[in-house]
């Protein structure tokens, strides 16, 4: 009877160790904000089919506090040469709102962006059900000065109506 007790304090013990580890863990999470910057050739900000990835752009990573919008996190990082990046976070951001931020586009001929969409907001918390520590924001766009010529007929493949090109 006493090695029973003996053996079931034992596990319980286990247990509350290895709670405390996990909790532990949880708190010192590590997550990856991976995107991707893209040229807009056919300036309708979104991606088609003839946009082209921009390597060697520069972008960061923000976290600032819902109430008052102090800044608590940033991360500078670039895009390799598929125009991807991959930015490293540390710890949970539950509570406060994080952007990726497009800074400079590596090309001179695609360098516009419009008000509203050289930002793409994104969770960075392991307390929303999502199970991988990679985070995916919407891709980031730079558009160039004109449109490319071919742009009319790529959009009616996709069935949309050019509004002002």
């Amino acid at each position: 009877m006493a090695k029973t007790c003996a053996v079931a304090a034992l596990i319980a013990t286990i247990f509350c160790f290895s709670s405390l580890l996990n909790l532990a863990q949880a708190t010192s999470e590590t997550f990856f904000v991976e995107g991707k910057v893209y040229c807009d050739t056919c300036r309708v900000q979104f991606e088609t089919k003839i946009s082209q990835p921009l390597a060697d752009s520069k972008v960061r990573l923000e976290c600032r506090k819902r109430e008052g919008g102090e800044l608590t996190y940033s991360f500078d990082g670039a895009t390799n040469s598929t125009g991807t990046y991959r930015l490293p976070v540390d710890g949970d951001h539950e509570e406060e709102i994080c952007e990726v931020v497009a800074l400079k586009s590596s090309r001179a001929d695609c360098s516009d962006l419009k008000a509203g969409y050289e930002r793409a907001r994104i969770t960075l918390t392991n307390k929303n059900g999502l199970a991988s520590i990679a985070r995916y924001p919407n891709p980031l766009g730079f558009m160039i000065k004109e449109a490319l010529p071919n742009c009319l007929e790529i959009l009616a493949e996709m069935g949309l109506i050019p509004l002002d090109l």
